[in-house]
């Protein structure tokens, strides 16, 4: 038996004084007297869009870039993770399938949950930063070879293109979360991918059909429906502040944080690659040469800091990075530090920044 020494931790959306007890690389019990115990336990972070992180992108990691990614987020709290692939050719898709296949096998930490696809069924009429040339109708064969070719979890897709609908609820027989994204969709068209089985939105007011008055979108689908989870970018630029506080309330309790992360991520300003496209980060922004916002170097530690600094309550702030997006991908347990559930744990300081990170009660990433 292992205690962290924590003051508190979060446990179920309440704040639980009293340490942490561990036994066999789980939680034990919490609440346990302690005496100067510091720091607050929270669950460990869950960011299910991840292109790169720490001069590595996942579609072209290198021999071992998954080792190289994974130590450097685990210092920023996440324990479990989706690398995600922007819209490419089939055969860097299978290159890419097969090392994210090797790496759930052999890199401990984080979980490597499964690969989020995002794309390539996207809309032509919002690309963001995914290559145009890359985007393709549905294409159920190329959906199968895919799905079978490494560990797809998740996808991102435009519902409103020709065989959308019905591959999401291909998709989603085959036990593969569906968001919407890089979409052109009406309210109805919305309406009808969530029907059949889509869950979320990718990073809600970008890349997709705007919202207005009469003309709602998928956005405006998304906040109003009890049943999909709204997923946002939240590092100050991809939303105003006023947006996100909106769509926090709208969603309250189904608002979960990405990073959209990139090779970029904890590295200097500079040129860098997001896929086979070269991008260029100043000023805390990732965009292409025509100035196309192309992912972020957002770490989940800010993000959730970032949304406290905004009014946010600490507990509701976590939440968003932790419980909503692993009860999405059917992975709860990770989300909470109930007893019995795996020792996936942030230890945080007074303002917020990690201390250090557990996965399976083994330290494995330290400020």
């Amino acid at each position: 038996m292992e205690q962290l020494g924590v003051g508190a931790a979060l446990v179920d959306g309440e704040l639980v004084a009293g340490d942490v007890a561990l036994d066999g690389g789980r939680v034990h019990q919490v609440g346990v007297p302690v005496s100067g115990g510091h720091g607050l336990a929270v669950p460990g972070f869950v960011d299910l869009q991840v292109n790169g992180f720490a001069g590595v992108d996942f579609l072209d990691p290198g021999a071992d870039g998954y080792g190289r990614a994974a130590d450097a987020l685990l210092t920023t709290g996440v324990t479990a993770y989706q690398p995600t692939f922007i819209c490419s050719p089939e055969s860097t898709y299978r290159s890419a399938l097969a090392a994210a296949a090797a790496a759930q096998r052999s890199v401990p930490a984080p979980r490597l949950l499964g690969v989020h696809l995002e794309g390539p069924f996207l809309s032509p009429a919002f690309p963001g930063a995914h290559d145009p040339a890359h985007i393709i109708p549905p294409d159920h064969a190329l959906a199968e070879r895919l799905c079978a070719g490494g560990p797809v979890t998740y996808m991102t897709l435009a519902p409103e293109q020709p065989g959308a609908l019905e591959l999401v609820s291909h998709l989603v027989r085959q036990g593969i979360t569906v968001a919407l994204g890089h979409c052109d969709a009406g309210a109805e068209t919305a309406h009808a991918a969530f029907d059949r089985g889509a869950r979320a939105v990718t990073h809600l007011h970008n890349a997709q059909r705007r919202w207005r008055a009469r003309d709602p979108g998928v956005a405006g689908v998304a906040l109003t429906r009890r049943d999909v989870v709204v997923q946002a970018i939240v590092d100050g630029i991809h939303l105003a502040r006023e947006t996100t506080l909106a769509a926090f309330s709208a969603a309250r309790g189904r608002f979960a944080l990405v990073t959209d992360a990139i090779e970029a991520a904890g590295l200097p300003s500079g040129t860098y690659r997001l896929g086979d496209r070269e991008v260029e980060v100043a000023d805390g922004a990732v965009r292409l040469a025509d100035g196309t916002l192309a992912g972020s170097v957002l770490t989940m530690d800010v993000a959730v800091r970032n949304l406290v600094d905004l009014g946010i309550p600490i507990v509701e702030a976590v939440e968003a990075a932790t419980r909503v997006p692993a009860g999405l991908v059917g992975r709860p347990e990770l989300g909470t530090l109930r007893p019995g559930t795996p020792a996936d744990i942030v230890v945080l300081d007074d303002d917020l920044r990690v201390v250090r990170t557990l996965v399976d009660g083994v330290v494995r990433g330290a400020a």
